[in-house]
């Protein structure tokens, strides 16, 4: 709840997570060697809505590549024996920047190959400083709370393209929420836009928040004394457009050229988030109610255990995958055979339905869920608590190809889903948002 005039409780906080020692850096299974330097500094951000009595909300954003489901919930569960803060009110996004460290257990067989034991201590190191910053960042903006007035406004941007298919599905929607003082001076802003955080390549060795970090820094450069979130939206099938444009020759000179690209884009959506500070916004005069649901979602039939062994002897790109699940099966365990996917919503009223997918979701997810709700009221954001692997719609599924399966290798799950699993995310979305939110045709 918010009284009469519409104020809200808002603490932010941000800590910075870069490393000072060398890492290895996830996102490209190509790149076998810790970090070469950091280009840019990354961090770990928060912002926090509601008074105590008003059973208040936290978001916390991470450049970083991927979050796996039991360090969130680690992290949820320290938050909530702090500060009784319930999972449903506890939300985690990710970057997805390819040029941030490692974390323990997140995309496990990205490299077809162990981490040497020295490089695992270091990965396992920074997980658990890791966990400590989160934990750190939620408290601190929880502590930061001071009366603000909370808007909204939707904007536009275009550098995603579809990755899979020339001229294919996008969303260049750029949700934006406006947090300010009781005075009108801006306090924070929350952005979301569906696009890879791959700009930088995998032969980039450097730590670096790629188009989202250059997106914040800009923003709180122009805006001084304002915190920018970046979260990302269904782009698990999109890509920054210049990062298929053609690239000058010499190594350094390619690498430069990426580099702009990536400030160019983070540049673009500053503009924007400009734009939308005096343009029309929408207020938002409830602290959000949160709902949290786990779905399983069926992977396909399991290969017997004489087809995991075929796999392991023929050497292939996926004997290194086949031999992790042999393994499995020589332990006398058994492989799973689906994926608990949380799903999480947030809902300001009848103001605004925020909505929480995990992983690397693609466009079809976030589409469709604006035809079947009001579009007006909705924004749609995945790479948000859980990192399990990419989030086929059935058209992805059905054409196969590195989101629709292939990515499995380096994920760890055994197969590609069986079909129907969009049908289930959609159903769970439905489940947990009220009647009110859906749109005036259905």
């Amino acid at each position: 709840m918010a009284d009469n005039n519409g104020v809200i409780e808002v603490g932010v906080a941000e800590v910075d997570i870069t490393p000072d020692y060398p890492i290895r850096l996830s996102g490209y299974g190509s790149r076998r060697t810790e970090s070469d330097g950091i280009i840019q500094r990354i961090w770990a951000k928060a912002l926090a809505i509601g008074s105590d009595s008003d059973d208040p909300v936290v978001l916390v954003t991470v450049e970083n590549c991927g979050l796996p489901d039991e360090l969130t919930e680690e992290v949820s569960r320290r938050v909530k024996e702090k500060t009784g803060i319930s999972r449903a009110h506890f939300a985690a996004c990710f970057t997805h920047t390819h040029s941030a460290p490692c974390l323990t257990n997140a995309a496990p067989f990205l490299f077809s190959t162990d981490i040497p034991p020295d490089q695992q201590e270091t990965i396992d190191r920074y997980t658990r400083q890791f966990k400590d910053w989160m934990e750190a960042v939620a408290l601190e903006a929880l502590a930061n709370r001071e009366p603000a007035k909370l808007t909204w406004s939707i904007g536009e941007l275009g550098f995603a393209k579809n990755r899979r298919t020339e001229g294919g599905p996008v969303d260049h929607s750029l949700p934006c929420v406006q947090v300010r003082d009781l005075d009108g001076h801006l306090r924070a802003v929350w952005a979301s836009y569906a696009c890879h955080c791959t700009t930088l390549a995998g032969t980039d060795n450097h730590i670096c928040g790629d188009w989202a970090g250059f997106a914040q820094e800009e923003i709180q450069k122009v805006l001084p004394g304002v915190t920018a979130l970046i979260t990302i939206g269904c782009g698990g099938d999109a890509n920054p457009e210049s990062r298929m444009m053609p690239m000058p020759d010499g190594q350094e000179e390619v690498f430069n050229t990426r580099l702009a690209y990536a400030k160019a884009h983070g540049e673009s959506l500053s503009q924007e988030v400009q734009r939308l500070l005096v343009s029309g916004t929408t207020p938002l005069t409830s602290v959000p109610t949160g709902a949290f649901e786990r779905v399983n979602l069926p992977f396909d039939t399991l290969p017997t255990r004489e087809e995991w062994e075929a796999r392991v002897a023929a050497g292939g790109h996926d004997a290194y995958h086949a031999q992790k699940h042999l393994e499995t099966l020589q332990r006398g365990e058994s492989i799973q055979t689906e994926l608990s996917y949380p799903i999480q919503t947030w809902t300001f009223g009848e103001e605004l339905a925020v909505v929480f997918l995990a992983s690397e979701v693609v466009v079809d997810y976030s589409l469709r869920l604006k035809r079947e709700l009001d579009v007006e009221r909705l924004w749609v954001g995945a790479y948000a608590n859980a990192f399990p692997c990419y989030i086929p719609s059935e058209r992805v599924l059905a054409e196969g190809g590195y989101e629709g399966g292939g990515a499995m290798l380096y994920f760890g799950p055994p197969t590609p889903f069986a079909p129907g699993v969009e049908q289930l995310v959609i159903d769970t979305v439905h489940k947990l948002l009220p009647d009110e939110f859906l749109a005036e045709s259905q």
